[in-house]
């Protein structure tokens, strides 16, 4: 299983990801990508899930048809501190997702 960080979500988060190939989209030379773009992207390189705080995604792309899975983050802020509560919710959801399946985690 395949994951990506976007742009939004703080790099250090992949630590708490370790039984998952993780990767980022900067480090993917992908930085500045359009959704719609990224989307095709992840698909191209095998990638399954999308790991964003980007809450708008699933009203701007056609994510069934993009074939990944979306785990949107909802939390006070982008910031570490306000993500690392959510990790645990995270890993059981990535157990269970599917392709094409938008899952927010968060925001309570």
């Amino acid at each position: 299983m395949r994951i990506l960080l976007d742009e939004c979500v703080p790099r250090p988060l992949r630590r708490e990801l370790t039984d998952y190939e993780v990767r980022t989209v900067v480090e993917m030379g992908w930085s500045g990508k359009k959704n719609g773009e990224l989307l095709q992207l992840m698909a191209k390189e095998n990638f399954t899930i999308l790991l964003t705080t980007d809450q708008n995604l699933r009203y701007q792309q056609n994510l069934q048809q993009a074939g990944v899975a979306v785990v949107v983050l909802v939390a006070s802020s982008n910031r570490l501190p306000d993500l690392l509560p959510l990790i645990p919710s995270v890993r059981s959801t990535i157990a269970t997702i599917a392709p094409g399946v938008v899952v927010e985690i968060g925001g309570f």
